[in-house]
């Protein structure tokens, strides 16, 4: 994996409204498990320092902080395991937020008891403990794969709330101690959002690297499969068109047979690459197997999905080793106009109406019952 930084890249880590969608499934499922996590080590840990605070500072603020912390690990072992994990971005980050708030709000309602009381010796120490809570959340943003734009705004209620607490007033520091450690909170914020972006570009390389075949860089069939039951959804739901484009290479186990998998393997790279010049940035490209390609084009009409598989065809696939053109029989299957029961269904008709291209004679397409064209010899209906 490269350690350069494009501008796209770079601003994928200071923003996150440019990450693509498997990005943001895989983030967000990441970024739930470790929230799950954290909160059930701090579902157990919270009730243990009662003890503490019991030989440490006399009643009834003792109890008082029991009751805070049976609540915060209650707040904690409800997030450990009962929050719904999915795959949307934004429940992870409602998540997230819930997992700060909880040592928010106990370190606000803490904070005036600790004041307020008579406290002396090692109580006082006790009570710094306390008082260093926004540090070791602030801190914990590190372990989640963050966004700079993200990581500011998660840290915000903390230091807003160390910052009112300053005003409040704090037998551990006086006022201008306060702003120091304000100061010092700033930096541990900084720190701890490059670690989270950090985090993130990890994630989303191993995500780059795991989701594309190495040879064409198409996406890899698992993850393509996801991607296109993704796009299914949202079509059906928001009841917009969808085409799916089958390629299959014409005569390829021809190529590899006579002149190698080296010149095989360059054929399917060039192939891929032509491919890939004709789509949009929303479309997604899949090798589906050794030589066949599926493309997924959103809100594209049959018809619309034709005409740019045309403008392909007549511009031509690329050379084969022996000079001569690639070409590819194609099936096209369309959502709103031949309504699939499932996604698979959808691939199947494709890939059904690929291989009646193949037996009407290869280098055509065949797209279904009404397709105009304006290359009849190569543009076929099917019913």
């Amino acid at each position: 994996m490269s350690g350069d930084l494009s501008l796209a890249q770079l601003r994928d880590l200071l923003l996150p409204g440019g990450h693509t969608t498997l990005i943001q499934r895989r983030r967000a499922l990441l970024i739930q498990s470790r929230m799950r996590m954290v909160a059930g080590v701090f579902a157990l840990l919270t009730p243990l320092w009662i003890i503490i605070d019991v030989l440490i500072f006399t009643w009834p603020l003792s109890g008082w902080l029991a009751a805070l912390r049976i609540a915060a690990s209650g707040a904690f072992g409800w997030l450990a395991l009962r929050y719904r994990v999915t795959d949307d971005v934004g429940a992870a980050r409602r998540g997230l937020a819930l997992l700060l708030a909880v040592p928010t709000v106990f370190f606000l309602l803490s904070h005036p008891l600790l004041n307020e009381d008579h406290i002396a010796g090692a109580g006082v120490a006790m009570a710094a403990g306390y008082a260093f809570l926004p540090f070791v959340m602030v801190a914990g943003l590190s372990v989640f794969p963050l966004t700079a734009l993200e990581g500011g705004l998660f840290a915000l209620p903390l230091l807003v709330a160390h910052f009112g607490t300053g005003l409040y007033g704090s037998i551990v520091f006086p006022f201008p101690s306060y702003v120091g450690a304000l100061w010092l909170l700033l930096l541990i914020m900084v720190v701890a959002t490059l670690a989270a972006m950090s985090q993130l570009h990890f994630m989303m390389a191993l995500v780059e690297q795991a989701s594309h075949d190495a040879l064409t860089g198409a996406f890899g069939r698992r993850v393509g499969e996801e991607l296109l039951r993704i796009q299914y959804g949202h079509a059906r739901r928001a009841a917009l068109p969808l085409s799916v484009v089958f390629f299959d290479l014409d005569d390829f186990k021809a190529v590899n047979d006579r002149h190698g998998h080296e010149e095989g393997d360059r054929t399917l790279r060039d192939t891929a690459r032509t491919i890939r010049g004709m789509l949009r940035q929303t479309d997604v490209m899949i090798r589906w197997g050794g030589e066949e390609f599926l493309v997924v084009m959103p809100n594209t009409t049959r018809d619309g999905a034709c005409a740019a598989v045309e403008r392909l065809c007549a511009r031509g696939l690329g050379r084969r080793p022996d000079g001569t053109g690639q070409t590819a029989s194609v099936g096209i299957a369309e959502l709103s106009l031949d309504r699939p029961e499932s996604w698979e269904t959808l691939v199947d008709l494709a890939d059904h109406r690929m291989y009646l291209a193949k037996q009407a004679g290869k280098n055509r397409i065949v797209a279904g019952e009404g397709v105009g064209s304006a290359s009849p010899d190569h543009v076929d209906a099917a019913d």
